[in-house]
């Protein structure tokens, strides 16, 4: 089954669930702030799209972030840094059979069309 980690607040991540709906996609729904992510699912997502793109660095928790935070970031401080920020994390982003998707545009609503 697909699943979809985003935040609730996010316009986007209502774009995209309201969008799956309406496409009869099944998935099942994560909020980063109110569910969390669990560390081992944060190490995959950077493993396989590099921590470069999983964190939003135009987001305002970024812009709000202590300078030697963002500094000499690699893939362990990344996670842990999202462990400590849920809401760095660029969304939505999909899981399905171990591939992800991250963002929700035209390139994202083909790919997720194969999976109706």
């Amino acid at each position: 089954m697909l699943k979809m980690t985003g935040l609730k607040a996010c316009d986007t991540c209502r774009k995209a669930q309201k969008w799956l709906q309406e496409n009869n996609i099944d998935f099942e729904y994560r909020d980063v702030k109110k569910d969390g992510v669990p560390e081992d699912d944060l190490k995959r997502y950077v493993d396989s799209l590099g921590w470069e793109k999983v964190i939003n660095k135009s987001s305002t928790t970024w812009r709000g972030l202590d300078v030697s935070k963002k500094e000499n970031l690699d893939p362990s401080s990344a996670v842990k840094l999202l462990m400590e920020n849920p809401s760095l994390m660029k969304r939505p982003l999909f899981e399905f059979e171990n591939q992800f998707l991250l963002g929700f545009k035209e390139e994202q609503m083909k790919v997720l069309q194969t999976l109706a």
